[in-house]
C-alpha cells in the first residue's frame, strides 16, 4: 500500500497544474485576503462599537487583541491537525466557524458577544491560514508553477493588512459598525460551495497519534510572550510584561523539548534537517519584524505628525502597494531565469535596508519620502518572504506541508511583535530624551498624550513631532543595520540551494 501511494505521488509530482487548480488558488485567496484583513479591519470601527456597545477600557482592547492571540496560539496546532485529518475538511470546518462567527459579530449586542465571536474568528483564521498554504503546496506540484502562486500567496496577505482600515472606515462611514464583519460572509459561502469541487483532499498517510499534550505547551509558549510584546510596545518595558514573556519562553522550552523525545511530535524535528527550512523560518521573522516594526511608526507619523485624518492616512498608504504588488513576481521571474535564489533574497533585505535608509532622513515634513521608503522596503521584504516561503514548503515533505505552514506563520507573528516592541522602544527611548523636561508628564510619554495637551503648552506640539520624528531616524537606523546583517546571513545560509520536490 506504501508503494502504490510513493508511486502515485511520484507521478503526481511531474504534473503542471491546469484551469482547475488556478480556479481553486482563486478562491483560496479572497478568504484568505478577508483573514488577513481581519488583523486590521477594526481602527476605525472601534469608536461606533464604543458608542454602540459601551465596552470598558479592558474589553476594548480585547476586542481589538483576542483575534491576534487566539490566531498566534493555534497556528502550530490546526497545522499539524490538518496533515492528520486531511487540509481541505480542515479549511472547510474553519470557513463555516469564521462566517458564523462572522455573522454573530455583525449583530452583537454587548461587549462580551463581540470578543467572544472574535476569539472563534481567531480559532477560525488559525485553521485557513496554513491549511491554504499547505494546499497549494499540494495542488502545484511544478516548482515554477508553485513559485508564482505563493507569490500571489504572499502578495495578498501583504495587501490584506493594509486594505483592512481602508476597508472598515469606508463601511462605517457608509453603513453600520457590523458591516466590516459581513463581508465575510460572501468569501466563505463561496469556498464551502466550491472548495469540495475544486479542492483536492492531502493528509499525512502515515501520521501516528495526535500529541495533546503539545496543544497546551505551544500556545502558553506563543501567547504570553506574544502578549509581553505587545504590551511592552504601548506601555513600556514593566516587570509584568518582561515576567509574561520570560514564562512564555520557558514553556517554548518545554514544547521544544517534548517536540524531540515524544514519539509522535506535533512538529516532526526532522523538518529541520532540510537545509533550506531552518534558514527560511528564522529570515522570515526577521522580514516580519522589519515590516511590523516600521508600519508602527508610519502609521502614527501620517496622522499624528502630518495631520492627516485616519482615513486621509489610509488612502495615503495604498500608494506604496503599486510597487508591492511587482515585488513578489520580479523575484520569482529571476529565480526562474537562473539567478540564485541567495542572491534574490539578499537583494530583497538589502532594498529593505535603503528602504530603512530612506526612512531615516525624513523630517516633520516629509510625506512623499516617507511613502517612498514605506515602498522600497515592503517591496524588498514581499520579495524576500514569497522566496523564503517557497523554499520552506519544497524542503519540508509534502505530508508535512501544515506543520512547515504553521511554523512559518507563527514565526511571522513573533516577528511582528518583536519588531513592534524593539524598534518601538527605541523610538520611545529618544523620544523621551528629546523631549525637555518642562514638559507635561504625559506629553513625555506619547506623541498622542503631547497633543492632547498641546493647547496649553505653546510650541510643545512642534517640538513632540519633532521628537517623534527623531524617534523614527532613530529605529529606522536600528532597522537598517539589521536588514544589512539579513542580507549577508541570507546569502550565506542559502547559496547553492536547489529545490526538489518530497
Amino acid at each position: 500500500m506504501t508503494n502504490s501511494t510513493s508511486t502515485t505521488a511520484a507521478a503526481a509530482g511531474t504534473a503542471r497544474a491546469g484551469r482547475r487548480e488556478w480556479t481553486a488558488l482563486g478562491v483560496l485567496m479572497l478568504p484568505l485576503l478577508l483573514v488577513s484583513m481581519d488583523v486590521s479591519v477594526l481602527y476605525f470601527a472601534i469608536p461606533a462599537i464604543s458608542a454602540d456597545l459601551e465596552p470598558s477600557g479592558t474589553q476594548q482592547l480585547w476586542i481589538f487583541d483576542i483575534y491576534a492571540f487566539v490566531l498566534a496560539g493555534l497556528l502550530m496546532t490546526m497545522g499539524s491537525l490538518g496533515d492528520r485529518m486531511g487540509r481541505r475538511r480542515l479549511l472547510l470546518l474553519g470557513a463555516a466557524a469564521f462566517g458564523t462567527a462572522s455573522l454573530i459579530a455583525a449583530y452583537a449586542d454587548s461587549a462580551e458577544t463581540l470578543i467572544a465571536a472574535r476569539a472563534v474568528l481567531g480559532i477560525g483564521g488559525a485553521t485557513l491560514m496554513p491549511s491554504t498554504m499547505a494546499l497549494i503546496r499540494t495542488m502545484f506540484t511544478d516548482p515554477a508553477q508553485r513559485a508564482k502562486a505563493i507569490g500571489l500567496w504572499s502578495g495578498v496577505m501583504t495587501a490584506g493588512i493594509a486594505l483592512g482600515s481602508v476597508m472598515s472606515g469606508v463601511l462605517v462611514q457608509y453603513f453600520w459598525w457590523g458591516s466590516v464583519f459581513l463581508v465575510n460572509l460572501p468569501a466563505m459561502a463561496l469556498l464551502l460551495v466550491l472548495g469540495p469541487f475544486l479542492l483536492p483532499e492531502s493528509k499525512d498517510p502515515n501520521p501516528g497519534r495526535f500529541d495533546w499534550p503539545s496543544v497546551p505547551l505551544s500556545m502558553a509558549g506563543v501567547l504570553p510572550v506574544i502578549y509581553g510584546l505587545k504590551e511592552i510596545t504601548s506601555e513600556g518595558w514593566h516587570a509584568q510584561y518582561v515576567v509574561s514573556i520570560t514564562v512564555g519562553l520557558l514553556f517554548a522550552a518545554a514544547f521544544v523539548h517534548r517536540q524531540r523525545t515524544t514519539a509522535s511530535p506535533m512538529i516532526d524535528p526532522a523538518l529541520f534537517r532540510g537545509r533550506g527550512f531552518a534558514p527560511s523560518v528564522v529570515l522570515n521573522l526577521i522580514g516580519s519584524f522589519a515590516m511590523m516594526g516600521s508600519a508602527y511608526f508610519t502609521t502614527q507619523y501620517l496622522q499624528s505628525v502630518l495631520g492627516k485624518s485616519a482615513m486621509e492616512a489610509a488612502l495615503w498608504a495604498l500608494l506604496p502597494s503599486v510597487p508591492i504588488g511587482m515585488a513578489a513576481p520580479l523575484a520569482t521571474t529571476l529565480v526562474q531565469k537562473g539567478v540564485d535564489r541567495a542572491y534574490v533574497v539578499t537583494a530583497g533585505f538589502a532594498a529593505g535596508a535603503c528602504g530603512y535608509a530612506l526612512l531615516a532622513l525624513a523630517d516633520t515634513d516629509s510625506l512623499w519620502l516617507v511613502l517612498v521608503a514605506c515602498g522600497v522596503l515592503a517591496s524588498g521584504i514581499v520579495m524576500v518572504i514569497s522566496q523564503i516561503t517557497d523554499l520552506a514548503l519544497s524542503s519540508a515533505p509534502v505530508e508535512r506541508a501544515g506543520s512547515a505552514s504553521s511554523l512559518m506563520e507563527t514565526g511571522g507573528e513573533f516577528g511582528g511583535a518583536l519588531g513592534m516592541a524593539i524598534l518601538g522602544s527605541i523610538g520611545t527611548a529618544i523620544y523621551r530624551h528629546d523631549m525637555p523636561a518642562s514638559a507635561p508628564d504625559v506629553a513625555r510619554e506619547t506623541l498622542g498624550g503631547a497633543l492632547a495637551v498641546a493647547d496649553r503648552v505653546p510650541g510643545l506640539a512642534a517640538t513632540a513631532r519633532e521628537a517623534f520624528t527623531n524617534g523614527m531616524q532613530g529605529a529606522a537606523v536600528a532597522g537598517a543595520v539589521l536588514l544589512a546583517g539579513a542580507a549577508v546571513l541570507a546569502a550565506r545560509t542559502l547559496r547553492g540551494i536547489r529545490l526538489t520536490d518530497k
